[in-house]
């Protein structure tokens, strides 16, 4: 809050899978909150904005961070957008965050650590093994660069693949539940059996808001709390045994992705990435956890709310009569 009691303005650069959730929470703390996105605005709510544009013309970044106290960059473009726009954006969320004299949370994965010979901790040697990865690199110069050359603090927190409520564009997402709930198996990448940090998307969205409540936070790297690495099987298990069915899994293999991809220029990118589900792929978050004291959700009960999530979102239209899943048995009033 300000000294005037008005509510502080925070701007989310990003309306999908983590911006939603993020500007929920942000409203829940009693800021007012203004959502920037390329496409059409979402419904209107207290002390919520919509504001429509593109953030890689500068001009337009001038405009529409003016009074916010902290910017939040959670864009992320179709991997096969990613040479065109990933750049752009993130210099605009930057030129954004420094005209308005606000500070800067920006959201990154770790694709530029390449593949990992142990556990990933912020210091981590940026190897990428990816045209994502190298662009990943790229981008967290620019940022960090800013933030050195005094234009802008910037903190930036880095997740692993995500998971849970809302998240639609990743393994457990969409196209997963949609098979499972047509009775068919869920597929993944590599080796099922694989340790593999998964990150809770709540959990995403909360430290975002943790990272730009602490001034300690900026001018560093952080990896976000994230459940200790089970494997894909080991997950799947989990939310399997929430909604009381068994999920198998069956490997997707990178010669089917490749032919995928002449079709879908999505799967032609994600060829490329499959290495992480080869080796152990593991995030170490001690340093967000020693320095703020947050701990991410257990992760039974983020199972379970994925679980729930999804059998609302996909599995109303292939539930039978007569049968209920153990989920919804122990929800129901």
């Amino acid at each position: 809050m300000n000294n005037d009691s008005t509510p502080s303005l925070h701007v989310v650069c990003g309306a999908g899978q983590i911006g939603i959730q993020l500007a929920d929470l942000l409203l829940a703390l009693g800021h007012r909150v203004r959502i920037v996105r390329r496409g059409d605005p979402g419904p209107s709510r207290k002390n919520l904005e919509w504001v429509r544009g593109d953030l890689t013309d500068l001009r337009f970044a001038d405009q529409v961070a003016r009074g916010a106290a902290v910017v939040y960059d959670v864009m992320n473009p179709l991997y096969h957008q990613w040479p065109e726009l990933l750049l752009p954006m993130g210099r605009g969320a930057v030129h954004a965050a420094a005209s308005a004299g606000a500070k800067l949370v920006a959201l990154d994965c770790l694709y530029m650590y390449g593949q990992p010979s142990g556990p990933m901790n912020e210091d981590a040697p940026r190897t990428p093994s990816s045209k994502k990865g190298r662009l990943r690199v790229e981008l967290a110069e620019m940022r960090l660069d800013a933030h050195a050359r005094g234009k802008v603090e910037v903190a930036i927190g880095r997740a692993s693949d995500f998971f849970g409520p809302g998240i639609v564009m990743a393994v457990f997402g969409e196209r997963f539940f949609g098979r499972v709930f047509a009775g068919k198996a869920g597929e993944c990448f590599g080796d099922p059996d694989m340790p593999h940090s998964y990150t809770y998307g709540p959990d995403v969205a909360s430290a975002l808001v943790t990272l730009g409540e602490h001034e300690e936070s900026f001018g560093k790297v952080w990896h976000l709390p994230t459940p200790p690495a089970e494997s894909t099987r080991a997950l799947a298990t989990r939310i399997g045994a929430a909604l009381g069915r068994e999920i198998p899994l069956t490997r997707v293999p990178d010669l089917l992705l490749s032919a995928m991809g002449i079709f879908s220029p999505l799967m032609r990118e994600m060829a490329e990435m499959t290495y992480q589900w080869k080796v152990p792929f593991v995030i170490d978050d001690t340093r967000f956890r020693e320095t703020f004291g947050v701990l991410p959700t257990p992760i039974d009960e983020a199972a379970n709310a994925t679980a729930r999530w999804a059998l609302a979102r996909f599995g109303a239209s292939s539930a039978r009569v007569g049968r209920r899943s153990a989920l919804s048995e122990r929800h129901s009033p």
